[in-house]
């Protein structure tokens, strides 16, 4: 997910996103212990998500 595209998100639906990204971040950590994980890079991509969307969520907030 790109920046504009969250840029065009409520704060509530950053939220949700927010939320569904970390539950994909432990299932895709457990699968890596585990030794299930096939694309390792899903992981990285993950990571950044999570990072973008808390960068505009800060942007917001020191926007206000």
């Amino acid at each position: 997910m790109q920046a504009f595209e969250i840029r065009n998100l409520s704060d509530d639906e950053i939220k949700t996103k927010l939320e569904e990204s970390y539950e994909e971040l432990f299932n895709l950590r457990f699968q890596l212990t585990v030794g299930q994980a096939r694309d390792t890079n899903q992981l990285s991509a993950v990571k950044k998500d999570v990072a973008r969307l808390k960068t505009v969520l800060r942007e917001r907030q020191l926007s206000a």
